[in-house]
């Protein structure tokens, strides 16, 4: 089977590793749209709730609608949405920095290389390991590693890194798969970090509007707007079809970011047919030496109403929303979209050994709100009736790129997702969980296989998670 897709047309044409950003055309989209009738949105979430991806024009629609109604009828087909495609299953990672060296001078990010107040460092192998062992010592099974812009972290060292984490094991513990949120790279570059097994390559524009990326990128090679553009047809181009983007609301005006995102994605679908793995949203926060223009701040109902509309907007790709946002938020637009968040976080360099009870944005590349342990996280997400996951199971079975996408763009992902996430909350209970939270999680799996029809398929469940509970793991469909 092979997905068909629908992208359509836009004044760039997408031809790979060539620009497709036209803002010029993204404003006259939104003009275009602005002030919608209720009836108008209503089509729009219709189209999406069959699990459709929306266009520019369409998704404009979403973000002009202003009426109290409208918004609540956004959330509500993105929560219903959610649900159809993903389940109850919410993914939990770490980031783990690996190094703040960085040639960029980025007004935004606490690691821009005019900031003398940053303490650099770069994590040893003996370093790396002690990380991972904190990591897996909480729970952790999956992992993003962060390196600064920097010609020392180039694809030899991300691969070697890559290697080392994977080669830790503490008791049960181990990575099932590492991420990597790293500099772009050229197409050898691609396939050598590649070759270590690395599972998602993200890499953010930050902001796809050319004129407000040139003010705030003062220097460095992440200064060329079009190179980074073209990062990930790269990245495509030598192999890794699994690949994540993002903006850094609060740069430019969140509708047009929204738009870019979309844009970026029928990119994908019309050059590579296939679409990203994930989404990332996060908002500006605090960061050591940092200077942004406030204009463009995102509101915190703005910011929830564009994590809904993004979820409407293209129903098979992952939504990430990261610690940067503290915990109530977090709590409430889970319900819109997200699929996966990260717990337990620390981003100072060697923090998860270091034990600090305050952050040092000397030592960070910026505030992040929300600094729950891991477990707390899991409980919560227990107690609100979502299933924690830690699956890596499309990555061991190939179901990634075209393949993951014949699964997710029907939204029969959920068949898969699911079940895993149950057998990787068993493992959790088993071998992490305080006996409260293991309590409240197995009370929660118990609910969870009442809901399958499958008598046949619930019993190969129930059988596997026996056998984790009698010692065996990393037990998947």
């Amino acid at each position: 089977m092979s997905i068909i897709y629908n992208p359509q047309q836009y004044k760039l044409a997408d031809k790979p590793m060539e620009n497709f950003i036209d803002p010029d055309e993204i404003h006259e989209i939104l003009d275009a749209n602005l002030n919608p009738s209720m009836e108008q949105v209503k089509q729009v979430i219709n189209k999406s709730l069959q699990k459709n991806r929306l266009s520019l024009a369409e998704t404009a629609i979403l973000v002009n609608a202003r009426e109290p109604e409208m918004v609540d009828a956004i959330k509500a087909a993105a929560k219903k949405l959610k649900e159809q495609v993903y389940g109850k299953r919410i993914v939990l990672f770490a980031p783990l920095y690996i190094g703040n060296l960085c040639i960029n001078d980025c007004a935004y990010c606490g690691f821009r290389s005019s900031n003398k107040k940053q303490e650099r460092t770069t994590l040893g192998k003996q370093d790396i390991i002690d990380q991972v062992v904190a990591l897996e010592d909480s729970g952790h099974k999956r992992l993003i590693l962060v390196y600064g812009e920097h010609p020392r972290y180039d694809a030899q060292f991300i691969a070697d890194t890559v290697k080392i984490v994977y080669g830790v094991k503490s008791g049960n513990g181990e990575i099932r798969r590492v991420n990597i949120n790293a500099a772009p790279l050229d197409i050898e570059g691609f396939k050598k970090v590649k070759e270590a097994g690395i599972g998602t390559y993200q890499i953010f524009q930050e902001t796809y509007h050319k004129p407000t990326y040139e003010k705030v990128h003062l220097k460095g090679t992440k200064k060329h707007y079009d190179w980074r553009i073209t990062s990930l047809d790269r990245a495509q181009e030598a192999g890794i079809d699994d690949v994540g983007i993002g903006a850094l609301f609060g740069l430019y005006d969140w509708r047009f970011e929204v738009l870019g995102l979309l844009r970026h994605v029928n990119h994908f679908e019309a050059v590579y047919n296939v679409g990203p793995h994930t989404i990332s949203f996060p908002r500006i926060q605090s960061a050591s030496g940092f200077e942004v223009d406030k204009r463009y701040d995102v509101s915190d109902a703005d910011f929830t109403k564009l994590v809904a509309i993004l979820r409407l907007a293209v129903p098979y790709t992952g939504l990430i929303l990261t610690a940067r946002e503290p915990g109530h938020i977090r709590d409430e637009i889970l319900q819109y979209g997200v699929s996966q968040i990260d717990g337990g976080t620390n981003i100072e360099m060697k923090g998860y050994t270091s034990h600090k009870e305050q952050q040092d944005l000397d030592h960070e590349q910026f505030e992040i709100c929300d600094d729950r342990s891991l477990n707390e996280v899991m409980e919560e997400l227990v107690e609100d009736g979502y299933i924690p996951s830690f699956c890596t199971a499309c990555y061991r079975l190939n179901r990634t790129g075209e393949h993951f996408m014949e699964f997710s763009v029907p939204g029969f992902i959920k068949r898969f997702c699911q079940p895993n996430a149950i057998l990787t909350l068993a493992e959790y209970l088993e071998d992490y969980a305080p006996p409260k939270t293991k309590e409240k999680g197995y009370q929660l799996i118990e609910d969870s296989l009442k809901d399958y029809e499958d008598e046949r398929f619930k019993e190969k469940l129930v059988e596997r998670l026996g056998k984790i509970k009698d010692g065996e793991r990393d037990l998947y469909f």
